[in-house]
């Protein structure tokens, strides 16, 4: 029944997920613990006068998380319900995407990672406004502008750039070389405005050691975490099964859907490349690894067949979340 409920596509859904957000996250609101970040996390340009803000509070810093997964929920829903890419009239992803980042019980507190989960996601919604346009200069530099932002939050997110690179040639009906110039100079530009203000406030040396330290510094949340392993396992599985079903559905969805879903699978692609290639790069990486796997299982569960394995496996995910609370 749960499943049942979560994947119509009732107005009352939009009262669901905001509920399941504050439920998942009460522990945390009520006994809020702050972030154990590493030395210079925190000081990326645009995230360092929220963390000075709130530093003091690690209530407001647990709500501020809640609100911003709330609002990164709402925004995947709103991409959905935009691109129609789930042919099926849906809400799970709203949902959904509430209960695999409540998963991460260690991430109930403010990261500088859910601010640019936003950008990630807002570049995202831009970039297919792409798809079959012979000149897409606009959502190009747009999509490259956004995800640039975002870097100025969290850094590592730079990595996904490839990623809307890429999608940028597959979504567009023409390759042309303006649309990847434009979108490396929206890219870049956020950077040269954060390299200008460091640089006229005497603080170009430190901008750069941030980003060095953002990126060289060895970190590594999942030592030990077994409840996160067992979390993270069983997520995989419905990766495999999502990849399977949508592989069997390849050739009866349409251009646009098969498109987005490849541009999906770049950024779930390089988001894990990132454990490969960053050190500094841990279990906040997950929160952006969240999004694209939000829509293929989003996908697999509004097209499976079976009523009762759906109902199993997504009450099994539920029950899996609900009883991390409580061990965390």
């Amino acid at each position: 029944m749960i499943l049942r409920t979560l994947k119509s596509n009732r107005s009352i859904n939009y009262l669901i997920f905001p509920l399941f957000g504050i439920l998942f996250w009460l522990k945390s609101l009520l006994n809020p613990q702050t972030y154990p970040f590493f030395q210079g996390e925190t000081d990326n340009l645009l995230y360092q006068p929220v963390a000075h803000l709130l530093e003091s509070n690690s209530f407001l810093q647990s709500l501020v998380s809640l609100i911003l997964v709330l609002f990164l929920a709402f925004a995947a829903q709103q991409v959905n319900n935009q691109f129609n890419f789930i042919r099926i009239r849906t809400m799970l992803p709203a949902p959904l995407l509430v209960i695999i980042i409540s998963g991460f019980t260690e991430m109930h507190t403010l990261h500088p990672v859910y601010f640019a989960a936003i950008f990630v996601m807002l570049a995202i919604y831009r970039l297919f406004y792409a798809f079959d346009n012979a000149k897409p200069y606009s959502a190009a530099f747009d999509t490259g502008f956004l995800l640039g932002i975002g870097t100025l939050f969290y850094f590592n997110v730079s990595i996904l750039f490839p990623a809307y690179l890429l999608g940028i040639g597959i979504l567009s009906r023409e390759y042309q070389w303006r649309q990847f110039v434009l979108n490396f100079l929206g890219f870049l530009l956020p950077l040269l405005f954060a390299a200008s203000y460091a640089f006229f406030t005497n603080s170009f040396m430190e901008l750069l050691k941030t980003y060095e330290r953002n990126t060289f510094t060895s970190n590594n949340h999942f030592q030990s975490n077994i409840t996160l392993f067992i979390f993270l396992g069983f997520l995989v599985f419905l990766i495999i099964l999502g990849s399977i079903s949508l592989i069997k559905q390849y050739d009866s969805k349409k251009v646009s859907t098969r498109k987005y879903f490849s541009v999906f699978f770049l950024l779930f692609l390089f988001s894990v490349i990132s454990y490969i290639f960053i050190p500094a790069t841990s279990q906040e990486m997950l929160i952006i690894i969240s999004i694209p796997l939000t829509f293929l299982i989003s996908n697999f569960f509004v097209f499976l067949k079976s009523r009762f394995w759906g109902e199993l496996l997504f009450s099994l995910l539920f029950v899996l979340v609900v009883t991390l609370q409580f061990l965390a």
